[in-house]
């Protein structure tokens, strides 16, 4: 392997539970957003849960495989690609949605129909193309990843989050919304506080190798964004919808990405450096993004 292979960004054991239990409490105060009829008025529109479906859990890791076949990035990069594009919506993704003048509720149930299948879609898709490129399938092989394990940790940040959050707001509907606008915005800040603990202790190293994760990046996630765009457009939804598909595409849970990282591969450098690179960048392209819908007219 080559030498950011073997790369380790150090994280003790004290910062890996404040990493578990801020990403549980961020995903709680999503789920506090979320209702039944959330579900429902997706079942109403077959159509737009297929095509999130589509775009999300299947085309994306497709896409990001491809792109990994093309340009052979350093095994732990890939890696960190895979993960990335294993992970669920990310919890900004419906105030970005929101900013851009898109189908807020369609945001939000889409988010909430992919955490529920993250449960699955997440570990499946990391272990299906983590296996399939061979350079990374040595990893996992070195690593010994054992698949329940990694679904059993999904289940504990996402699952348990979502059904709490859910069952609050259905039984205080009240308190749920004002939990909701407190636990909302702090995302953002969380997510970055994380990123900044993570790395505290590994700035010489963050700084020595971020220039090998900058223009993928970058890349990947425009390239996500444009995916989702384009099934948007090739379905003919309406303006409001490719703004939605676009951004749940695009903004991914990379905070999960950087918990299973840690827990599972000890801060592997490429695609820790990677995970925490998109998780930043992210939020700037979408932000950039969401601005520029926002002054743009049509349906």
């Amino acid at each position: 392997m080559e030498e950011l292979d073997n790369v380790q960004i150090n994280f003790d054991a004290n910062g890996l539970w404040v990493l578990n239990i801020a990403l549980a409490v961020v995903m709680f105060g999503v789920a506090l957003g979320i209702s039944i009829d959330d579900f429902k008025r997706l079942i109403q529109q077959p159509k737009l849960v297929l095509l999130g479906v589509l775009s999300q859990f299947i085309l994306l890791p497709l896409l990001t495989f491809l792109i990994i076949i093309l340009i052979k990035p350093q095994p732990s990069i890939a890696l960190g690609m895979m993960m990335v594009a294993a992970c669920p919506g990310g919890n900004i993704s419906n105030f970005m949605t929101h900013l851009a003048k898109g189908n807020t509720a369609l945001s939000v149930s889409l988010t909430a129909f992919a955490t529920f299948l993250a449960i699955f879609m997440t570990p499946f898709n990391f272990q299906f193309y983590g296996g399939m490129y061979e350079p990374t399938a040595q990893i996992l092989q070195h690593v010994k990843l054992e698949p329940l394990d990694l679904v059993r940790l999904v289940i504990i940040i996402l699952g348990i989050p979502l059904f709490l959050g859910m069952l609050l707001r259905q039984k205080n509907e009240r308190l749920a919304l004002k939990l909701s606008k407190l636990l909302k915005p702090a995302s953002i800040i969380v997510f970055v506080a994380i990123v900044i603990i993570a790395f505290s202790n590994n700035l010489d190293v963050f700084n020595e190798y971020a220039h090998h994760v900058l223009l993928i990046g970058i890349g990947h996630n425009l390239l996500a964004i444009l995916l989702g765009l384009s099934i948007a457009k090739l379905f003919k939804l309406s303006f409001k919808n490719q703004k939605t598909l676009a951004i749940e595409t695009g903004i991914q849970n990379s905070g999960l990405g950087l918990l299973l990282i840690f827990t599972f591969f000890e801060g592997l450098g490429g695609m820790a450096i990677l995970a925490a690179f998109w998780g930043i960048w992210h939020i700037i392209s979408g932000l950039l993004l969401a601005f520029y819908w926002s002054k743009k007219s049509g349906e």
